[in-house]
Order: structure tokens, then C-alpha cells, then sequence
């Protein structure tokens, strides 16, 4: 019988999401002479509605090129289907003849991919491809699009940490993360020494207090005169809150359409502004949201990183011939191993910053965290250390 793949992304774009779909379609039409590869438009949506393009003859030149191009190719969504959602998805696919669907995304992907598969019966065979600059799948040690976000990151707080040398004030940088703080650690990888930005880190996994923020700050500011924070957006009040919904009126919160409220926005950047300028008087102080930037910037590709995504989308193929599961990136002996994991040990679960990552007072980082960045950011930039 002849394969018929289908391949969709979804969730956030990256920078090298889409070398897991040319790492896929090459190595499908590899294994399968005369297969027919699918790519799906806007993720799961594309096959409800029978919205495809057909990849199975798309020239192997400009699949590369493809891969090396930022952002989703295909499209993307943010749709959490239900059972209801995937029974029209399950039978766009056997409209489409399947025999498996390779779906790339983070834990909300594998989810999909799991009830997917439990309603198919196991005529498809149903495959997660890892990607998250979040960084927060279970089973993996690190995922396709971090390593590339986490260096743009990394570059920019080494960047804005010799900028306020030389203008000594406070420097807050918000970085992405709803609930896993991988990549506002990063910030952290590439300082000269103890004395060097970030001073302060503040991820979704601690309670974050404005109180004692400020007076870190000032801390910090005593001993440095001048003080770089890097913030999740994500962080949490002691409450259980998103800090955003602690210090922004309800009003003047956004909501997506599964009720989460939205971090992307400039609130939380403003209302850590005003909780500075009411604290520390006189003192001058900057607010940054990163926003998007890090997660797909064309200038930033990590060049392991683009390797080891079109490696997991070859690995999905491989994955489809055993019957599906979860590709996961793992480690052993300081080097990458791609297995295939159960989707159930994925699905819908959240990866946190392990024991021994952040220092006791869980605002820098500790032996644990060095030695993660150590291995997977290897310094780029040669910087002479200011005199000031």
C-alpha cells in the first residue's frame, strides 16, 4: 500500500520549525518511493477544512531552503481541539487516505495528538515532533527552537548589560514563557562573571512579589549601581495569579479564545515600570518587552539547532514505520539522542526548571544552570570586559 503522510504545525512559530518539516518530507520520500506527503495549512484547522498543499514533489532545493526560513510554512494555530474538533480532523484524514500524521508543536500538540490517536483505532499512525522555544516538554532535555531563541536572548542582556555600564540605571527585559522559565535563564548564559548581567531572574516557577522585587532591586543597585532583570511574562504571584492580572486592572486585561490571559502585551512591562518609579524615585529606569523577537529571528539561527530539528523530522518517519509516539531530543553523555517516548508522557504536560538550576533565593543561577548553558550555548561572543 502506498504511504500518504500528512504534516502540520502548530503553536508558536520558530527559527528552525520548518527544517522539521524538510527534515520530514525529505527523509518520507526517502523511505517511501511514491509516497504522497501533505502539508496541512494552519495546523489541525487545514484538515478539517481540507486545506492542503501537496509537498510530495517540491524540489529538494527549495525544501532547504525552506528549512533554513524562519517561521511556520504552512501556517499555524493556536486551536486546542476537543473530542468533537478531532472526530472532523479524523476524518479529513481518512479523506486524505493517511496512514500518518505528523504533527509538530509543543504539549498542546501532543495532546491533540493523543486524543487523535486514541479515536483512530490505529489504522494512523499519529506522531509528535517536539518544537517550543519555551522549552518545557517532558522527556526531553532540551527542544527544537530553544537553542536558537535562548542565543538571541543571551546576546541581547550580554548587550544591555555593557549599555548600562556605561549609563549606569535598571534594565528590565520581559521574555517569553507562560509557564516554564528555560528561556529567561538564558539571559544568564554569557555573563563575564558574578558582577555582570543579569543580576536578577524571575520565572513563572517561583512566587514573584513587586514588594521584594524592589528591594532587590535596590540591593542590587547598592552594591552595582545599576541592576539588569530579566522577567518571565509568565511570572506568578504568591496568590497563584499571573502578575499581570495582580497589577493591571481587569478591564484593561486581553483574553485568547481559551481564556488565558494574554502576556504578550505591553501591561506587565508598564506596571513594572510604575512599581519602580514608585519605589526607587529618581532613578533611571527602562522596561523592555521582547515580545516575538527571540523566537524566530532570521539573524539568530544556532546552526545545532537547525541540525537537530530536520534530524527530529527525518526521526518522525522513522517514528510513523513503529506506530507513532512523541520524538523526544534527549541527553546522555553530553550528547543529543533523538528516541521516540510514549505521546501520553507529553501530552499536555509542562518540563519546569529542575532542582539545582537557580541559586537558593531563586533570582540567579546555580552550578546546575551554568553547566546546562554551558553544554548547550557554548559562548559565541569574545567581549573585552569595560572598565567600568
Amino acid at each position: 500500500m502506498s504511504e500518504t503522510f500528512v504534516i502540520a504545525q502548530g503553536g508558536g512559530p520558530t527559527a528552525v520549525i520548518n527544517q522539521t518539516l524538510a527534515g520530514a518530507v525529505i527523509e518520507a520520500r526517502k523511505r517511501h518511493r511514491g509516497a504522497r506527503i501533505l502539508g496541512a495549512l494552519h495546523g489541525v484547522r487545514g484538515i478539517r477544512d481540507g486545506n492542503f498543499v501537496d509537498l510530495s514533489d517540491l524540489p529538494e532545493e527549495q525544501l532547504r531552503l525552506l528549512g533554513a526560513t524562519p517561521s511556520a510554512a504552512l501556517g499555524s494555530t493556536r486551536d486546542k481541539p476537543d473530542a468533537a474538533y478531532c472526530e472532523k480532523v479524523l476524518k479529513g484524514l481518512r479523506q486524505t487516505g493517511a496512514t500518518a500524521f505528523i504533527y509538530i508543536g509543543g504539549n498542546d500538540t501532543a495532546g491533540t495528538q493523543q486524543i487523535l490517536n486514541d479515536a483512530a483505532g490505529g489504522d494512523i499512525a499519529f506522531v509528535h515532533a517536539p518544537k517550543t522555544i519555551d522549552n518545557d516538554l517532558e522527556e526531553n532535555d532540551h527542544t527544537p527552537g530553544f537553542i536558537s531563541a535562548a542565543e538571541f536572548v543571551a546576546t541581547a542582556f550580554a548587550s544591555v548589560d555593557l549599555d548600562f555600564r556605561a549609563l549606569p540605571g535598571i534594565y528590565v527585559g520581559i521574555v517569553m514563557g507562560r509557564h516554564a522559565g528555560f528561556l529567561t535563564a538564558a539571559a544568564a548564559a554569557w555573563q563575564f562573571d558574578d558582577e555582570s548581567g543579569p543580576h536578577l531572574l524571575y520565572v513563572p516557577e517561583l512566587a514573584f512579589s513587586p514588594k521584594r522585587f524592589v528591594e532587590e532591586v535596590r540591593s542590587v543597585i547598592d552594591r552595582h549601581g545599576r541592576c539588569i532583570v530579566a522577567m518571565s511574562e509568565g511570572v506568578t504571584a504568591e496568590d497563584g495569579r499571573s502578575v499581570v492580572e495582580n497589577l493591571v486592572p481587569r478591564e484593561r486585561l486581553e483574553f485568547d479564545a481559551h481564556g488565558n490571559v494574554r502576556l504578550s502585551g505591553g501591561d506587565l512591562g508598564m506596571a513594572v515600570e510604575q512599581a519602580l518609579r514608585d519605589g526607587l524615585p529618581g532613578v533611571r529606569a527602562r522596561v523592555d518587552t521582547f515580545g516575538y523577537l527571540p523566537r524566530g529571528n532570521a539573524g539568530m539561527i544556532n546552526a545545532t539547532d537547525a541540525q537537530e530539528a530536520f534530524d527530529a523530522g527525518a526521526f518522525a518517519v522513522e517514528a510513523a514505520a513503529q506506530g507513532g509516539g512523541s520524538v523526544a531530543l534527549q541527553e546522555e553523555g553530553g550528547v543529543t539522542r533523538i528516541r521516540l517516548v510514549p505521546l501520553a508522557n507529553v501530552a499536555g504536560k509542562t518540563r519546569h526548571l529542575p532542582p539545582g538550576f537557580l541559586s537558593a533565593e531563586g533570582t540567579r543561577l546555580a552550578a546546575g544552570g551554568k553547566a546546562y548553558f554551558d553544554r548547550l550555548l557554548p559562548r559565541r561572543l569574545k567581549l573585552a570586559k569595560p572598565f567600568v
